[in-house]
């Protein structure tokens, strides 16, 4: 792949204007010295949604098989929502380990759901031999040009929503909704990925220095839990990302309760942990530095939080 990077602002331009308002705009909101940007409020209950419509909006026709992919559980749901708004039969293969939650989001929205003992690697070695098979399009959660520029319509929209701040903190999976950010943001202001402990495969690309496997396990595995950065996603986060820290299980539960204390938001354990990075002390800003924090995901079971 080439040194530069896959995604330029211009690509996320022209997503915006592709994805136009099937994708909510979704608010900003105070948090003390912090600004959330409450995605989880997105069409599915998570940010996929925008790269979902995008990378399909892409296509200039769709096979008569429709859409296949494979997914923890944010993604499936945020195809299976696509497809129907389009009338595109859609399928979807997901892990064992995901909350069974995960698995009703995307079956509300008419998807058919195949579940794959193990994590999201096993169910998409399954959902390629059932593409093989099918003819179906495959769409990747993360590791493709357009499902990234999708990804960055979110920044964008930050843009128009605060003016002048220092950071943006995001929690990164596969990479793709990170390497969105900074696609958009580039240089112009410090981005900071978040992983947990125990599938941290962004940090451990850059310090390879190239995108590595790495064990996948713990509390957000569902939805941060990919085993090796995509290839798109790198081509990006190489250049832009200016911090990849890590959070463990306990500093997210406490964000996801703070979260529920503080404003009543049912969010995934994925969805609290660029909070959790700043709780937590694994990124501490400057006095003055102004900091705003994606809160990316609400599938989760609400007893889990709020009990």
């Amino acid at each position: 792949m080439s040194n530069e990077p896959a995604v330029t602002p211009d690509d996320i331009e022209r997503a915006a204007e592709r994805i136009g308002d099937r994708a909510r705009r979704t608010p900003v909101i105070e948090h003390g010295p912090l600004t959330l940007k409450l995605e989880l409020l997105q069409h599915a209950g998570s940010f996929k949604t925008r790269g979902a419509f995008n990378r399909v909006l892409s296509e200039a026709s769709l096979p008569a098989a429709g859409l296949i992919t494979a997914s923890g559980g944010n993604h499936g749901a945020a195809l299976s929502y696509v497809g129907s708004q389009l009338g595109v039969a859609t399928e979807v293969f997901m892990p064992s380990t995901s909350p069974a939650i995960k698995r009703a989001n995307i079956e509300r929205f008419g998807a058919a759901v195949t579940v794959i003992e193990g994590y999201y690697d096993d169910a998409q070695q399954a959902a390629n031999e059932r593409q093989q098979q099918s003819g179906a399009l495959m769409i990747h959660p993360y590791d493709h040009p357009a499902t990234v520029a999708g990804q960055g319509t979110m920044s964008r929209e930050i843009d128009e929503q605060v003016g002048g701040f220092d950071t943006l903190i995001v929690a990164t999976g596969g990479g793709g909704f990170m390497a969105g950010q900074a696609a958009w943001f580039r240089d112009r202001v410090r981005i900071v990925s978040v992983e947990p402990e125990t599938s941290q495969c962004l940090r451990a690309a850059k310090l390879a220095g190239e995108p590595v496997d790495v064990p996948v396990s713990g509390l957000a595995a569902d939805s941060l839990g990919a085993k090796r950065l995509g290839a798109v996603p790198w081509s990006i986060v190489r250049h832009f990302v200016d911090e990849a820290v890590v959070v463990s299980d306990d500093d997210i539960r406490s964000a996801q309760r703070e979260l529920w204390d503080e404003f009543r938001l049912i969010v995934e354990p994925g969805g609290a942990a660029a909070l959790a990075a700043l709780r937590a002390g694994a990124y501490v800003p400057a006095l003055a530095e102004r900091v705003v924090v994606v809160v990316c995901g609400s599938n989760c079971d609400p007893a889990t939080i709020a009990a």
